[in-house]
């Protein structure tokens, strides 16, 4: 594994992911939105999305959806309630 390379896409993902009246718009979940963390599970369309955009395998997937999890848990607790957008 490019650990360099998956970082890179980390905080590209994260950096495409919006906060809007406490949930959580990402780029891989084009038609809705889900609730804020913890989720321990995997979604197939964030799956689906490194593979086809950043051409990722299952364990990179899987480094890169736990790292993504701290980044936004981490997102999650620096923005208070009035910095966060409104739907």
């Amino acid at each position: 594994m490019n650990i360099k390379f998956l970082d890179k896409v980390i905080e590209q993902i994260i950096s495409e992911t919006r906060i809007i009246d406490n949930k959580i718009h990402a780029p891989f979940f084009l038609l809705s939105s889900f609730p804020p963390p913890p989720h321990s599970f995997l979604p197939s369309s964030f799956l689906f999305h490194c593979k086809e955009v950043y051409c990722l395998n299952k364990e990179e997937t899987g480094y890169v959806w736990g790292k993504y999890k701290e980044g936004l848990t981490t997102l999650m607790e620096d923005k208070e309630p009035s910095h966060q957008e409104k739907g």
